[in-house]
């Protein structure tokens, strides 16, 4: 019975060790996308978004003046 205790605490050590290591390890994060420019990219598109229906409003508006 103490064998398998033992092999089977040896077993968790070495997988919880395996699993630091993964954690640890630095990460390579060349071409990866931070959160930052992904809110940049959005508010970029919001306010494009606002300036494009601002000019259709607008050119609608006047058109229907024309008549």
């Amino acid at each position: 019975m103490l064998k398998l205790f033992i092999a089977l605490q040896m077993a968790a050590l070495t997988s919880l060790a395996s699993l630091e290591d993964r954690v640890t390890r630095q990460r390579n994060e060349r071409g990866s996308v931070t959160i930052e420019q992904v809110l940049w990219a959005g508010a970029v598109i919001v306010i494009v978004g606002i300036v494009v229906a601002a000019i259709k409003f607008f050119v609608t508006s006047e058109s229907a003046k024309i008549k």
